[in-house]
Order: C-alpha cells, then structure tokens, then sequence
C-alpha cells in the first residue's frame, strides 16, 4: 500500500510539473542582476531589473519579451527584446537566446545577442525561484559592452 501512494503521489507531481511548460501557459517573470562581468575595466559593478512575458507556442517552449533596466557606476541602460526559451522536459533546466535593443545614456544604441542557461525550481504549483547565468553579446562594441553575469529571478506560470 505505501509504495502505490508512494508511484501515486510521484505520477501526480509528474503530470503537474509537465503542466507548466504545456503549449498554452502564460509566463510573467521578474529578475535582478547584480554578478555582472564585462570585458571593460569601467563596469566592475552591474545592478539590473527584468521583467518578462511569454507564452508557450509548444511543449517547453516559449516565446518572450523583456524590458530590463542596468546601472553602472557610469552608465544606465534600457532594454526592450523578444526571445525564447527552452525547457528540458521535467527537470527545469532552461536554455534562452533573442535579441536586445539597448538605449545606453547618454545617447548610445546597441543591438545585443543575449544567451542564458537556467533552472526553474518550482516553489508550488505556479510559482518559480529562476537562477539563471547569462551572456550578452555586444554586436556594437564587442570588448566595452559584452557581459557575463548571473540573475535570480520569480516566475508565474497560468
């Protein structure tokens, strides 16, 4: 009897789990930044908020939008991008690439090439704690405004 509820109880967490990158959920998420790296000796410290939207077109896969606003000690950016994010199944692990529209002030634009690899750890049914490592590819200046960083984030799934 206790390892049929035991199998019961891990089918049921299966199915709820597969749930939540099923084709049709809606994602709204919200992350800060703040382990920022870049290839700039200007930029040793890097304050970020992103928010996020998407929706699942697929099984584990989404379609997203962000606006994200960053600090340094000399510049302050904004962000707007689409992108997509793949979900490895049930574990969690995500994988996330788009591109990004940057307005750097004072007057600098850029277009970067964002990749993440993640882990969407489920505190219940609909809600996520997303730690995320990222690289930001610069396609205007390279070696000044590329970055490696690290996030944590909360996710919604409905």
């Amino acid at each position: 009897m206790k390892k049929l509820f035991i199998m019961l109880a891990l089918a049921v967490g299966t199915l709820s789990a597969h749930a939540q990158f099923a084709k049709g959920t809606k994602y709204v998420g919200a992350s800060i930044s703040g382990i920022g790296l870049s290839y700039s000796s200007s930029q040793k410290f890097r304050f970020g908020l992103d928010a996020t939207a998407g929706y699942f077109l697929a099984d584990c896969f989404m379609l997203r939008g962000n606006v994200s606003y960053d600090h340094t000690k000399e510049i302050n950016d904004v962000s707007v991008g689409a992108g997509a994010r793949y979900y490895f199944d049930q574990c969690g692990v995500f994988l996330g690439a788009g591109a990004e529209y940057v307005h750097y002030t004072p007057k600098s634009n850029d277009v970067q090439i964002p990749v993440e690899i993640g882990y969407a750890f489920f505190v219940n049914r609909y809600i996520t704690i997303e730690p995320s490592v990222y690289y930001k590819m610069s396609l205007d200046s390279f070696s000044e405004k590329s970055t490696v960083g690290a996030r944590i984030g909360l996710g919604f799934y409905f």
